[in-house]
């Protein structure tokens, strides 16, 4: 039988079926226009191409690959976020279309700021998603990002190469501990781990067996982590300075009713995602 691209797309979205695996259409058109280097609109251009022996097996390797559910941006390398594509692998968490609620959020802050010279912060960078995003989109103010996980900076810094975005500094170290106490930040974003550590199991198999586990525990209730950073980012902010925390769509009371209680804020707010989910919470330093 010779196997030509439309077969070859027909086949896969029937075996990914079978098998469980999420979108087994789009799944086979990208893993096969991936295989093929060639765009998903060129494999209905080229739908009765038939495939050589090599490429043959190599799309097999994919195949099995996605059965056994690794994510498609593992198997690839990269993933689209924002107006951007990421390059991804393991040990570094896949960036989420939720997390764009974060990007567009500062965005519209620094829009509405006088000084136009800001200094931001994206705690917990991971692939560099958020901090390479507004870096390019507002190229006038200097970012800093920071990551526990060497590898994740690694791919950080990769990415922001690859988007030209010369106007960041990446360091390493847990939350705030490699800074200094002296207010020095405009605005504060972070994307923590907030899943509660007994719902990891539950999780869907590409995120629990593929994805680094330190990014996604935020301990017994998930909230460890956003405790942490919106007790401690006052010392690190200026006055009149913001605060921006990406939080699970069902943990804006518990947040809101903790952010209330530490000092130095003066006002507290919750912003929905395109979903119409609660996903980040904005707090603001007091001026005096």
């Amino acid at each position: 039988m010779e196997w030509t691209v439309f077969k070859l797309v027909a086949w896969t979205e029937t075996y990914f079926k079978k098998h469980g695996v999420d979108s087994p259409r789009l799944t086979a058109e990208i893993l096969l226009g991936f295989c093929l280097g060639i765009r998903r609109l060129d494999l209905y251009l080229q739908h009765d191409r038939p495939l050589e022996k090599q490429e043959l097996a190599r799309f097999k390797t994919l195949i099995c690959r996605r059965r056994n559910h690794e994510p498609v941006a593992y198997i690839t390398g990269e993933k689209g976020f924002f107006e951007s594509r990421f390059q991804v692998g393991p040990g570094v968490l896949i960036p989420r279309p939720d997390t764009e609620a974060l990007v567009t959020t500062t965005l519209d802050l620094l829009v509405k700021k006088t000084e136009k010279n800001n200094t931001i912060l994206d705690l917990g960078t991971g692939s560099g998603a958020i901090v390479v995003s507004l870096a390019k989109a507002a190229p006038q103010n200097r970012f800093f990002a920071g990551d526990i996980s060497a590898a994740a900076l690694d791919t950080a810094r990769e990415n922001a190469c690859r988007e030209k975005t010369a106007n960041i500094f990446f360091f390493q170290g847990s939350w705030f501990d490699p800074l200094t106490t002296v207010p020095f930040f405009d605005i504060i974003v972070s994307n923590p781990p907030y899943i509660p550590t007994t719902s990891i199991t539950g999780l869907a198999p590409e995120i629990k067996k593929y994805e680094p586990v330190s990014a996604l525990d935020g301990g017994p209730d998930g909230l460890g982590c956003i405790r942490n950073i919106l007790a401690s980012a006052c010392d690190y902010l200026v006055p009149g300075g913001d605060l921006l925390v990406e939080i699970g769509y069902d943990q804006n009371s518990d947040v809101m009713a903790f952010g209330k209680t530490c000092a130095g804020y003066d006002t507290i707010a919750c912003i929905k995602d395109m979903a119409g989910h609660d996903r980040v919470v904005h707090l603001k330093k007091k001026i005096d």
